[in-house]
């Protein structure tokens, strides 16, 4: 059973290269690559891919851009396994990564989400810890030394209290990522809104300790883009919200509970907050001060 992994592509094309370059280095050939270019203004990408003579490989590109929240809906429309992924253009497979995946899926196949061991790495591929994935695994992500089942309330309440999945690493039963949609109007929080979704209407997730991915994180990613100013946190208030309204709908008031409190994302509002009063930016005092100490 191959593993459907596909790669929707706007972004520099030498950090698309690694990407490529780590899933034809996979340990476990048993894997299809479907890599959709938004319509990136780089005739060498097209062009790159024209000399990777492997079958499993294939190259689309959209006639026009459809922006990322569309892109994704695209990868997910094209799956043809029974596993899937959707990978980022930036990011790196270790060589484990397929065998990682394909047999936490083998032994647990109820499971929707598969949640892999990540390092975090910068531009310059050096592995890299920051203060927020520092505390995100000491005080809310899984303790586990084995593959554990999380469902249920426990998860949101400790996905809600601090999002410590990262998107592009996770594997998703096709079937199942099917019963949902990607939210509009959250572009930098679509990940967690999709994935709590799936928990919320019961899904599963294994939380598989294995280091098998690395997830680059530089100063140029969209969600960094929108910390310095603070507009990410528009997003992650407006989601709170949503992620409240439903958990108490369904009695989950835990989670509704963690999901108003936000500790971690007010946490790391408030560490921002010198840079910006450093800086004088106002509008970014404002939005790191409001997200830190408002309601």
């Amino acid at each position: 059973m191959p593993l459907d992994i596909f790669v929707p592509y706007w972004g520099d094309p030498a950090l698309l290269k690694e990407t490529v370059a780590s899933v034809l280095a996979q340990e476990n050939p048993d894997w299809l690559l479907t890599v959709i270019d938004d319509c990136y203004p780089d005739p060498t990408v097209r062009e790159y891919f024209a000399t990777i003579d492997d079958e499993r490989v294939t190259y689309k590109r959209n006639e026009t851009n459809k922006g990322i929240t569309e892109n994704y809906r695209t990868c997910v429309s094209q799956a043809s396994e029974e596993l899937m992924v959707i990978l980022g253009c930036d990011d790196v497979l270790l060589p484990n990564y397929v065998d990682v995946v394909l047999r936490a899926h083998a032994d647990f196949p109820d499971a929707s989400v598969i949640q892999p061991g990540v390092q975090v790495i910068d531009e310059t591929g050096r592995v890299v810890r920051s203060l927020a994935d520092s505390v995100k695994r000491k005080f809310v992500g899984p303790k586990t030394t084995s593959p554990t089942v999380l469902a249920g309330e426990p998860l949101a309440v400790s996905l809600l209290g601090g999002n410590w999945l990262y998107w592009p690493s996770l594997a998703f039963r096709t079937d199942a990522i099917r019963q949902v949609n990607f939210r509009d109007g959250l572009p930098i929080v679509q990940d967690l809104a999709l994935v709590m979704d799936m928990v919320l209407q019961g899904a599963s997730l294994v939380h598989v300790p294995t280091l098998a991915f690395s997830y680059r994180r530089h100063s140029e990613s969209a969600s960094a883009a929108t910390l310095s100013d603070g507009t990410r946190f528009a997003g992650d208030r407006e989601y709170a919200r949503i992620a409240a309204g439903l958990c108490r709908d369904k009695g989950w008031n835990k989670a509704a509970a963690a999901a108003r409190i936000r500790w971690t994302s007010r946490l790391h509002a408030l560490t921002l907050l010198p840079a910006a009063v450093f800086s004088r930016n106002t509008k970014a005092i404002r939005a790191t001060a409001r997200h830190a100490f408002g309601s």
